[in-house]
């Protein structure tokens, strides 16, 4: 989840700024903190970074540092148990406002129709670690239900579990993704490393839409390849697209996050990346540990907010730790991951 109400308040002048217009650093402080919800969102709850995966694009691979370490389900119940959904209400003028302001109707299958539509309903519960890995993600996705909260993670489908994931399934997952990046397994093996197999994967895969189908379970099936810039990349999208013809799923082609230690000239279509960051007035990232990190891109919790074990969520949101970050972002202070090892422009380079 993101504030939905605070990217409306903001598109205005976010676009004014991406457009050249000059105002004054004064004048956009104010205004982004009269936007700025004093109520925290969290955009993800990261319950493990355990990972058996050797992926060639993830900061994780070669230069995550911090010790694995798995959310103890009383952390993940004390930091749920401070979020509300986004009323309906309040999705449905959002919705309204992505058709208007960005031309993406809510029927379709893009990723910049998963970000807009899907994500502001869910709550991410991955980040650098397999979700499916994390043997409470059941007891989870429950808890989570109870409480009105729509719940999503990203997985290797390698990894599936087939009675883990139907568990998730019963207790009311919203969406599961994914990621394939070739269907050929050697392909896929020197995209993921050895413990991946699209063989295994697809068949995983089916028999869970097999499940989905006779139980009549919601939960979304996403599928996914990364856009790699691979000399062979379209055609690789479209034998996937084609393996899964016919079939109860929302695929897309996802264009790669995080490139600035790459130089494989891989360009983003995604509004996400395009636009300028917002995660210090939009939304909360919690890291395996408790730990309230800058945002999802933090894979070595190197700007450290709060502690969920110990604060609320609010005390971090309306902290100094926190304000010093946004200021960060304003200013575009040196000596920070944000302004030296991100894709996203900070909204300060536009001042």
């Amino acid at each position: 989840m993101f504030d939905i109400e605070f990217y409306q308040k903001f598109y205005r002048l976010k676009h004014e700024l991406m457009k050249g217009h000059k105002h004054s650093r004064e004048y956009v402080t104010d205004e982004l903190e009269s936007f700025r919800s004093k109520t925290p969102v969290v955009y993800n709850i990261e319950t493990t970074n355990a990972c058996n995966m050797k992926c060639l694009m993830c900061p994780r691979t070669t230069m995550m540092t911090r010790p694995v370490e798995t959310m103890k389900p009383e952390v993940f119940k004390r930091i749920i148990s401070q979020l509300h959904p986004h009323s309906p209400e309040a999705l449905r003028r959002w919705s309204w406002f992505v058709e208007d302001y960005y031309g993406i109707p809510p029927s379709g299958m893009s990723e910049n129709h998963f970000f807009l539509h899907i994500i502001p309903r869910v709550i991410v519960l991955h980040g650098y670690g397999d979700p499916l890995l994390d043997p409470n993600m059941p007891q989870y996705v429950k808890w989570m239900t109870e409480r009105g909260l729509e719940s999503y993670f990203s997985c290797n489908p390698a990894n599936i579990d087939l009675e883990r994931t139907i568990q998730t399934f019963e207790n009311g997952l919203g969406y599961v993704k994914y990621s394939i990046e070739s269907t050929d397994d050697m392909q896929h093996k020197a995209v993921r490393g050895q413990a991946s197999n699209f063989t295994d994967a697809y068949r995983k895969i089916m028999a869970l839409l097999d499940y989905k189908f006779k139980r009549g379970h919601k939960t979304v099936i996403v599928i996914t390849m990364l856009d790699l810039n691979r000399p062979n990349q379209q055609e690789e999208y479209a034998r996937l697209v084609e393996k899964f013809a016919g079939c109860d799923v929302y695929i897309y082609l996802k264009s790669q996050d995080q490139t600035w230690y790459e130089d494989n000239q891989a360009v983003t279509n995604s509004l996400h990346w395009i636009e300028p960051c917002q995660f210090p007035w939009s939304s909360m990232t919690i890291k395996s540990n408790g730990e309230a990190a800058m945002c999802v891109e933090d894979y070595d919790n190197e700007i450290i907010l709060g502690d969920a074990k110990t604060e609320t969520l609010a005390d971090i949101w309306n902290g100094e730790k926190y304000q010093k970050l946004r200021d960060d972002h304003l200013f575009v202070n040196p000596g920070i991951k944000c302004s030296e090892r991100c894709d996203m422009k900070l909204i300060g380079e536009y001042l």
